[in-house]
Formats: C-alpha cells, structure tokens, sequence
C-alpha cells in the first residue's frame, strides 16, 4: 500500500473511531492523566521541597515547554521539507 492510500486508511479509523465515541474527554483521560503524571514526576524531582501548588504550577510550565517544543520541530521539520521539495 502506498503512502498516500496508508495515510486516507489511517483518516477514515480516526474519523470512524471519534464518531462511535460520545466523549472525546472519558476516552483520552487515561493518556492525559499519564502525561500530566510524568511533568508533576518531573516537578518533584527539581523541586523536592515545594508545595503542592507550586508543583502544579511547575508541571504546568513543563507541560506548556514539552509542547511548544514540539511545535517547533514539526515546524522546522515542515520547512526542511519544504525547501527540499522546492530545490
């Protein structure tokens, strides 16, 4: 199968899955709760003696830093791709 049929293939299940399902939040709630676990784990270890409102705040940040982080990969990935397309 080439790309392109792989990727429409993979679409139409995502689109499939999220209509047989009446709520988006009860279904993620086990993998957002894993991630948001892993930057409190990671608050704590660089803040062992803070409170736990600040270990909110802290996890928050981290969360906020691990996505934008993302972003800007998939960003300069998009742009590298991008120029070599066009050279």
């Amino acid at each position: 199968m080439d790309t392109e049929a792989r990727k429409l293939r993979a679409q139409l299940g995502a689109h499939v899955m999220w209509a047989n399902t009446l709520d988006p939040a009860s279904r993620t709630a086990k993998a957002r709760s894993a991630a948001n676990g892993r930057f409190e784990q990671q608050a704590r270890a660089k803040y062992p003696e803070a409170t736990d409102e600040q270990i909110a705040r802290v996890a928050e940040h981290l969360r906020k830093a691990h996505f934008k982080a993302m972003g800007l990969k998939s960003a300069m990935a998009r742009r590298a791709k991008s120029a070599r397309a066009a050279a």
